[in-house]
């Protein structure tokens, strides 16, 4: 028996002592962590909790097991949207399938968890375009999904939209780059898998009944084309246009989440011909800008939103003491100052409902909500302690995330 893993892991060490001889249903239970969150599998999955961290434990046969931790590990090294795989462990006894370890992707949901939940807000036109992107961003990478589909996919809250990642690369296949035929076959294969999920919801009286099934379903091959042809579409400029042009093109792909590659402009008889390579902006401009300036890590919209409230907060105080501030000095100020007092407030029952960022997030939605009600603005302390009280207690999903479990919240 065998457990390989690809250096640095530290915390692979720790996974040793686990009863990897024994078949993963018939572990113990108290060597197990149970995720309400989780999503359905065809394939034993199992968490454990160790030293801090959380896996999620799947076992497969052996040859689709290290497929899909190389294709992993590669997709990690890119930084695609994906999860992050740790090891996996073969030549078990007795012919047992291997099992491939992966990290827990923190406050993720499945989709029937986001529909059956206390927090059910989330409607399926949205999680549907949030799957859309996804597989776009992976066709712009070459990689035909193969089995697209909201059960293969996890969502997570980020600045009031979803945040998707795949789960499940087995049927994956890496290419350089991918034909329109390939491209329309997987977003067929998607059409049909996520018509029959809905249709399922549906039958569980979990779908809310103004949504169709298959309407629904029959719109992604809609939605998939319209972000493709944005993100690839070629733009004819005239010569006197040509720095405008380039300059909207770029914002319009960092606004819609991906970075520019290479960009060329072709000389034609009408125009020139405006050629932008796009690629998957991860972690994201917003991402990088707000961890250089804090410390910390959070999604791309969640660092977005977070970092206007910074920046607002540095216009303030320069306005207020008559002296200018830097970006580096007030990004430490507002995390000490502003960030951390809001966080380390959430009540202890509350906490691990939802990442430390997304509750700022929703308080300084929470803040716009309350200013404009007494017009004037109610600071945010005010809309914390208000939120606190009316507003998470009902709106969070009730199962904290493993690591609230284990009290290792991250600020």
């Amino acid at each position: 028996m065998r457990f390989l893993f690809r250096p640095p892991a530290d915390e692979a060490a720790g996974l040793l002592a686990l009863p990897w001889e024994t078949p993963l249903e018939e572990w113990p239970d108290d060597v197990l962590l149970e995720v309400p969150q989780r999503g359905i599998s065809r394939h034993v999955v199992r968490f454990v909790a160790l030293e801090g961290h959380v896996y999620a434990l799947k076992e497969i046969v052996e040859p689709l097991a290290r497929k899909e931790y190389g294709l992993l590990t590669g997709f990690a090294a890119e930084g695609l949207p994906t999860v992050t795989v740790l090891g996996i462990c073969v030549d078990r006894p007795d012919d047992q399938p291997a099992i491939l370890v992966t990290r827990y992707l923190e406050y993720s949901m499945s989709y029937r968890y986001l529909f059956s939940g206390p927090r059910n807000d989330h409607s399926a036109e949205q999680l549907v375009d949030t799957m859309v992107e996804l597989l776009v961003r992976l066709h712009l990478a070459g990689i035909f999904w193969g089995d697209c589909s909201l059960s293969n996919t996890l969502f997570r809250p980020d600045a009031g939209t979803m945040a998707a990642y795949l789960v499940d690369a087995e049927t994956v296949e890496r290419h350089r780059s991918l034909s329109p035929g390939q491209r329309a076959y997987d977003v067929d294969l998607a059409t049909d898998r996520v018509g029959a999920e809905l249709l399922d919801l549906e039958y569980g009286g979990l779908l809310p009944r103004d949504i169709d099934p298959i309407e629904t379903a029959a719109g992604l091959r809609a939605k998939y084309e319209a972000l493709w042809d944005e993100l690839t579409r070629e733009v004819v400029v005239a010569p006197e246009e040509q720095r405008y042009k380039v300059a909207e093109r770029l914002q319009r792909l960092g606004d819609l989440g991906f970075d520019a590659g290479e960009v060329e402009l072709v000389t034609s008889p009408e125009g020139s011909r405006l050629r932008v390579q796009t690629q998957v902006a991860e972690p994201g401009h917003h991402r990088r800008e707000f961890f250089r300036l804090t410390g910390l890590e959070v999604q791309e919209n969640q660092a977005r939103r977070l970092l206007n409230d910074l920046r607002s907060w540095r216009a303030w105080i320069e306005q207020r003491d008559g002296v200018p501030v830097s970006e580096t000095v007030a990004g430490h100020r507002w995390v000490t100052e502003i960030y951390l007092p809001v966080v380390q407030s959430i009540p202890d029952a509350l906490v691990g409902r939802l990442a430390p960022a997304e509750v700022f997030h929703e308080i300084l939605e929470h803040r716009w909500f309350l200013s404009e009600q007494e017009g004037q603005d109610v600071g945010t302390t005010a809309a914390a302690r208000s939120y606190f009280d009316t507003v998470l207690p009902e709106s969070a999903p009730e199962v904290t995330s493993p690591s609230a479990m284990l009290g290792l919240l991250a600020l």
